[in-house]
C-alpha cells in the first residue's frame, strides 16, 4: 500500500498560489478556511484526496503553466499584490494575465531584479534563509560607514522577529 503524502494546509495554500503561507495562517485564525467541511486546527495537514475550501469557495490547483518573469522593477512601484491599495503596485505596472506574484520585494524609492512568478513553491524555497542564498545590494547612504557600523551590520541585524544574517 502506497503511503499518502500529506502537506501542512498553509503550505498547500501557498504552492497553488492561493496566497502566502503567513495569509493563510491568517485566514485559518479567522475559521475561514475548511478541509471536507470542517474548520481545521493550525498545522493540519491534508491529502490530494481532502477538499479545501476558503469562505466556502474550494480551492483549486491550477492547470496553467508555471510562470516566471524577471523584472528591472522602476523606483515608484512597490512591491505588492493588494491591488486595492496601492496604485502604483508591481501587479497592475507589468499587467499580466493571470495571477502572479513578487519572489521578495524591493522598497519604493528602489529599482532593481525582481523575480514574479505563480509558482509557490519556489518562491518558498528562494526565501527561506535556512537556504542560503546569497543577496546582493549596492546601496547609497547618507551617513559614514564606519568599521564598527560594519561589524555590527556583520553580526546580523533583528528585524521583526529575525535576526538577519
Amino acid at each position: 500500500m502506497e503511503e499518502q503524502q500529506l502537506t501542512r494546509i498553509n503550505k498547500y495554500l501557498s504552492e497553488v498560489g492561493f496566497c502566502s503561507r503567513r495569509a493563510a495562517d491568517k485566514l485559518m485564525a479567522e475559521g475561514r478556511v475548511t478541509i471536507n467541511g470542517v474548520v481545521p486546527e493550525m498545522g493540519t495537514k491534508i491529502s490530494k484526496n481532502d477538499v479545501v475550501a476558503v469562505d466556502g469557495k474550494p480551492v483549486v490547483e491550477p492547470q496553467e503553466k508555471p510562470v516566471y518573469i524577471a523584472f528591472n522593477k522602476p523606483v515608484g512601484i512597490v512591491c505588492t499584490t493588494d491591488t486595492g491599495v496601492e496604485k502604483d503596485n508591481i501587479i497592475d505596472f507589468i499587467g499580466y494575465p493571470t495571477r502572479i506574484f513578487p519572489i521578495g520585494r524591493l522598497d519604493k524609492p528602489s529599482e532593481g531584479l525582481i523575480f514574479l512568478t505563480n509558482d509557490g513553491d519556489i518562491v518558498n524555497k528562494i526565501l527561506r534563509a535556512r537556504n542560503n542564498h546569497e543577496k546582493e545590494y549596492l546601496v547609497r547612504v547618507h551617513k559614514p560607514i564606519t568599521k564598527d557600523f560594519i561589524e555590527s551590520m556583520s553580526n546580523g541585524v533583528p528585524i521583526l522577529d529575525t535576526v538577519t544574517r
